[in-house]
Order: structure tokens, then C-alpha cells, then sequence
């Protein structure tokens, strides 16, 4: 199975294409919602990765796709400067998925 990305910057995207990953570069929620749709129809997609700026475009519909699909994994990574993210994003991610508090 291969990765694939969805960035909103050209460092990241170029960075995961020297990794061997390819990927896109979007800016709009509508580009981010039909590109994932395009990925889930790709069944030799495995993981796919989305900066933190693209899952901020559309947090809910990617945590419903989170929580109601296994394949492709969805993981979120930090952009080039680094994560704005405040506390355990797994944490976090169990507790909207299970409703346990770690």
C-alpha cells in the first residue's frame, strides 16, 4: 500500500516527494473534501497524510472519515513551521472516538 499527501504548502508537499510520497497541494475545504473522496476510491492508498492547516479546513468531515473508515489510515502532520497544536493529539483522538479520558 502507498501514502499520499494533501498539503497546503509546497515545502511539505516537496519534502514528502523526495520521501517517495506523492501528493497534491490544495487551499479550499471543496478541494480538500474532493480530493479525499478521490483517495478513498483508490483502494492501493494506505495512509493518507493531511497537514494540520487542511485538517483545520475541514475538521468535522475528516473526523467522521477518522472514526467510519479504517483504510486509509488518516494521520495528521505538523507544516513546515512546525505544530500549532496545544496537548496529546492521540489523547484527544480517543476521547472523540471512544469517550475515554486518558
Amino acid at each position: 500500500m502507498k501514502s499520499f499527501l494533501i498539503s497546503d504548502n509546497k515545502d511539505t508537499w516537496i519534502g514528502m516527494r523526495l520521501a517517495g510520497i506523492d501528493g497534491v497541494i490544495v487551499h479550499t475545504k471543496k478541494e480538500v473534501l474532493d480530493t479525499i473522496k478521490e483517495v478513498f476510491r483508490d483502494e492501493t492508498i494506505g495512509l493518507l497524510i493531511l497537514t494540520e492547516k487542511i485538517v483545520d479546513l475541514a475538521t468535522e468531515e475528516i473526523m467522521e472519515y477518522k472514526l467510519k473508515k479504517a483504510i486509509p489510515m488518516i494521520i495528521e502532520i505538523p507544516d513546515r513551521h512546525g505544530t500549532t497544536r496545544s496537548g496529546d493529539a492521540i489523547s484527544k483522538y480517543i476521547r472523540e472516538s471512544v469517550g475515554i479520558k486518558i
